[in-house]
C-alpha cells in the first residue's frame, strides 16, 4: 500500500480508465436521450455533443471520487489506482478538472447559454458530492439530483418541464444506488437493500406507467414494460440478494448492478416516449455493457 502523495510513474491506459470508471460512462447516453424524447418526441444531432459533455463530466466526477477519497480508500479500497501506486492523487484532480472543462466546453458548443444553463448546476453538485457531501445525509440526494439534470440536459430548452417525469425516475433510481453505495464497504443493514429494492420496485412502476399517463399508444405501453421488467429483473435480482445476505460483496454487487441496470429503465422511458428503435439499441447495448464491466469494475 502506497501513500496516495507518493510520486508515482505515469499511469497506463487501462489504470486511467479504472480511474474513471470507463464502462460505466454507458449508462450516460441514455439519460440524453430520455430527456431529448421526452420534451420533443426525438432525438437530434446535437444530442451527440450533449452526450460527449454528460460523458466528460460523468468521468470527471468518478477521477474527482477517487481524489477525494485517496485516504480512506488506502485502508478500506487498497486495490483503487490512487493506492496501489497506479495512479497519482494530483494526475486523479489534473483529470477531474479536465474534464470537467471539456464537459463544460460541449455544453455551450453544443447548445450554448441555454445548455449551460444546466450543465453548471450539474457540474456543481458533482464536485459538492465528491469533495463535500458524499459522507453526509444529503449525498445521496445531490446524486440524485445530478443524475435528474442529465436527463434534462438532454431535453429542448422550453420544454424541459415535459422531461420531468423522467427526470425524476432516474432520480429515484440513482437515489437508492448512492443509498446501497455507502455500504460497500462493510456490508449493509438488511434493511437497506430490502428498503432500497421497494424503491426501485415503485421507479420500475412508474417508468412503465408513464405511457399511459402520458396517453401514448400500446407498442410504447409495451416497450415502457418491457425495459420496467428488464430493469427489475437486473437490479432487483442483485438487491435480493443482498437483503438475503446483506454482506459487502453482494451490496457491492447490487451496486453495480444499479449502475448499469439504467440502462433497461432508460430503454423503458424511451420506448415510452415513442421511440422504439432508440429504446432497443439501449437494451441491445445493455448486456455487453454488463461484460465489460466485469473487467473495469463501474463502482
Amino acid at each position: 500500500m502506497r501513500d496516495p502523495n507518493d510520486r508515482v510513474p505515469s499511469p497506463r491506459l487501462a489504470d486511467l480508465a479504472q480511474l474513471i470508471r470507463l464502462p460505466a460512462a454507458l449508462s450516460v447516453p441514455g439519460d440524453v436521450l430520455a430527456g431529448a424524447v421526452a420534451s420533443t418526441g426525438t432525438a437530434r444531432l446535437r444530442d451527440g455533443g450533449t452526450i460527449a459533455s454528460s460523458v466528460a463530466l460523468y468521468w470527471a466526477g468518478m477521477a474527482l471520487n477517487d481524489y477525494a477519497d485517496a485516504t480512506v480508500d488506502a485502508v478500506e479500497r487498497p486495490e483503487r489506482p490512487i493506492p496501489s501506486g497506479r495512479v497519482a492523487r494530483r494526475t486523479a484532480l489534473v483529470a477531474g478538472c479536465g474534464l470537467t472543462a471539456v464537459g463544460l466546453g460541449l455544453a455551450a458548443l453544443t447548445g450554448g447559454r441555454r445548455a449551460l444553463g444546466v450543465a453548471l448546476p450539474l457540474t456543481g453538485l458533482v464536485w459538492a458530492y465528491d469533495l463535500r457531501l458524499k459522507s453526509t445525509a444529503w449525498g445521496s440526494a445531490a446524486m440524485a439530483g445530478a443524475r435528474a439534470l442529465n436527463v434534462l440536459a438532454g431535453a429542448e430548452p422550453g420544454r424541459r418541464v415535459s422531461a420531468l417525469p423522467a427526470a425524476l425516475v432516474v432520480g429515484a433510481h440513482t437515489y437508492t444506488v448512492t443509498a446501497l453505495s455507502r455500504h460497500e464497504v462493510s456490508g449493509a443493514p438488511r434493511a437497506v437493500p430490502a428498503v432500497t429494492l421497494a424503491g426501485s420496485t415503485a421507479t420500475a412502476l412508474a417508468a412503465a406507467a408513464l405511457p399511459t399517463v402520458l396517453r401514448q399508444g400500446r407498442a410504447a405501453r409495451i416497450g415502457a414494460v418491457a425495459g420496467a421488467l428488464g430493469y427489475l429483473s437486473s437490479y432487483g435480482t442483485a438487491q435480493a440478494r443482498a437483503a438475503r445476505e446483506p454482506s459487502a460483496a453482494n451490496v457491492r454487487g447490487a451496486v453495480g448492478a444499479g449502475i448499469m441496470s439504467l440502462m433497461p429503465l432508460q430503454a423503458a422511458l424511451t420506448a415510452g416516449g415513442g421511440r422504439a428503435v432508440l429504446a432497443g439499441a439501449l437494451a441491445v447495448a445493455h448486456p455487453s455493457a454488463r461484460r465489460l464491466a466485469r473487467k473495469v469494475s463501474p463502482t
